[in-house]
Parts: structure tokens; C-alpha cells; sequence
């Protein structure tokens, strides 16, 4: 069975960090593609950001771009999203999924998701 689990998420103060890891277990993802995204209450999953197979090529969201930093560990087949400089607008789900076929920005493309971890930033 295919699972992708993320963790770290929580509740941190405006202008603080959190380091969000997404584990896969079941199948190897070390040559797919693997984003986040997020979802606010209201309103749409949106794309916040994706790496390579090979970590050569990475893809922000112009409103987390030089905040939050994408990584991956395929030795460990996990994901992480470094977020510095939180916001209260960066309150959401956050997801992680993997195996985009077609465009890395559309939640409907990406074959695996995992089951989500709340982001609060209070004000």
C-alpha cells in the first residue's frame, strides 16, 4: 500500500518556522516529481511547491518564493518544506503529493497525496 505521511506541522507565531516532512512508504519515489500544496478553510488546494526527481529543478509559489525552501532525501524517500517568515495568511492543510503527470501546479495531476498536517500562524 501506498502511503505518503506528512508531519511537523502546528500551531508557531507570525515570523516563526516550522519544517514540514512528507514520508513515503509502499513504493519507491525517487525518480518522481514531488510537491506541497495547501488548502485554506474556503477555498482551493492551491500549489505551493515542487521538486525534481534529482532536486536540479525546484518550483515556488510567488507567495512563499524566499520564505519556505523544498528538499528531499530520496535515500530516505521523504520530502520536507523548510517555512521561515510564517504569515497568518499561510494557515492551511498542508499536503504533499507525488507523480505529477502533466502540469506540476494542478492538485488534479499528482497521483498520490497524502492525508494532510495543519499549518496555524497566529497574528
Amino acid at each position: 500500500q501506498v502511503q505518503l505521511v506528512e508531519s511537523g506541522g502546528g500551531l508557531v507565531q507570525a515570523g516563526g518556522s516550522l519544517r514540514l516532512a512528507c514520508s513515503a512508504s509502499g513504493r519507491s519515489f525517487t525518480r518522481d516529481s514531488m510537491g506541497w500544496f495547501r488548502q485554506a478553510p474556503g477555498k482551493e488546494r492551491e500549489f505551493v511547491a515542487v521538486i525534481s526527481w534529482s532536486g536540479v529543478s525546484i518550483y515556488y509559489a510567488d507567495s512563499v518564493k524566499g520564505r519556505f525552501t523544498i528538499s528531499r532525501d530520496n535515500a530516505k524517500n521523504t520530502m520536507y518544506l523548510q517555512m521561515n517568515s510564517l504569515k497568518p495568511e499561510d494557515t492551511a492543510v498542508y499536503y504533499c503529493a507525488a507523480d505529477p503527470d502533466g502540469s506540476y501546479r494542478r492538485a488534479s495531476d499528482y497521483a498520490y497525496w497524502g492525508q494532510g498536517t495543519q499549518v496555524t500562524v497566529s497574528s
